[in-house]
């Protein structure tokens, strides 16, 4: 698989626009990060029948009896949808049934609709678009599967380089606006020992080797 935009030798611009981006170090042996052993399993992977939106789904918003405020919509980089006459309501990380219940509240609170239903639905999951950088044969942007892990994204990026560190893989996620290293190691990874080959990747995700 070839990526989305070629960074072959450019690793030192692609490392450097990553730290300013995410706010995190990835030089090699420095800054701060967590064993992916460490992580609760709700940061592993996503619990089955609690599909939380991101950034780029498209989203099926029914409110009963007012037709002018239903339609399609599209969650926003800044994790929020927006609905006609009522503005925008934040998505990202919200079940289906919580994004309902924000969106009446809302409706109430601004006096839009009285006793309002809302109806929620997932009509077109985002894309996983992941970053990998570092010792990998051809640094990128991938398009994964939505339940893509670790070792999907290293080999669309044609495996390690021969200065790769197996020990050194992390993965950069942002959480409540703080960007997190996750450490693993190749053999936990190819051996599915652990928690490693569990993750799974987010919209967002950087997968860095060292």
């Amino acid at each position: 698989m070839r990526p989305l935009f070629d960074l072959r030798g450019a690793r030192h611009r692609a490392a450097g626009a990553l730290a300013l981006l995410l706010g995190a170090c990835v030089a090699h042996g420095t800054g701060p990060f967590v064993w992916v052993d460490a992580l609760p399993a709700a940061e592993i992977a996503t619990p089955a029948g609690e599909y939380r939106f991101a950034p780029g789904d498209v989203v099926a918003v029914q409110i009963f009896n007012h037709p002018e405020m239903s339609g399609r919509t599209r969650v926003r980089d800044d994790g929020a949808v927006s609905i006609p006459l009522l503005g925008d309501v934040s998505a990202r990380d919200r079940s289906p049934t919580e994004l309902a219940r924000a969106i009446e509240t809302e409706l109430g609170a601004k006096e839009l609709a009285v006793a309002a239903r809302a109806s929620i639905a997932l009509e077109e999951r985002a894309q996983l678009k992941t970053s990998v950088l570092g010792e990998v044969l051809h640094p990128g942007v991938y398009v994964l599967e939505s339940n893509a892990g670790v070792a999907q994204a290293l080999a669309s990026a044609g495996g390690f380089t021969e200065f790769a560190h197996r020990d050194r893989i992390f993965v950069v996620r942002r959480q409540s606006g703080n960007a997190v290293r996750i450490r693993m190691r190749y053999e936990d990874l190819s051996s599915a020992n652990g928690q490693a080959s569990a993750l799974q990747l987010r919209p967002g995700d950087v997968v860095v080797v060292e």
